[in-house]
């Protein structure tokens, strides 16, 4: 075999089915759309979730519950992943952000006290566990609130 000679396995490329082409194409006149109905309209078909006219199943289910707008979600970092920075470094939002510690920021960052540190780091972020801060504090970092 050559270069030349190359050829796409059988099957793999097929040509787009072009309706409303003439008799002789097969799908001609109605562009294989039936006579008449509901789908042979333009712009016809039924809704999503339709079910001719039963009561659909999303309303036929109970509702449970609701969702608090005002709420406000964390990213969280644990102890063990602050191990990565050397002694001494202020670690802020943005730098965990960079560093691909944390993908984004969503409303904020909260560390939790998983694993352990065994470095001195100034560690700022949005809130605190209290045992995260008691171990940050008893490694000879310190915290602060952002």
């Amino acid at each position: 075999m050559k270069l030349h000679e190359l050829k796409p396995a059988k099957g793999a490329r097929k040509e787009r089915n072009r309706v409303g082409r003439g008799i002789g194409s097969g799908n001609g006149k109605t562009a294989g759309r039936g006579h008449k109905g509901q789908n042979a309209r333009s712009g016809g078909g039924v809704r999503l979730g339709f079910e001719g006219g039963q009561t659909p199943l999303f309303q036929r289910l109970p509702k449970r519950g609701f969702t608090n707008i005002n709420r406000k979600e964390y990213a969280v970092v644990n102890l063990d992943a602050l191990n990565r920075f050397e002694d001494g470094t202020e670690v802020t939002p943005e730098l965990l952000i960079e560093t691909g510690v944390v993908r984004n920021e969503k409303s904020g960052i909260k560390i939790l006290a998983k694993g352990n540190i065994e470095k001195k780091l100034t560690v700022k972020a949005n809130k605190f566990s209290s045992a995260a801060k008691e171990a940050i504090e008893a490694a000879g970092g310190s915290t602060e609130v952002v």
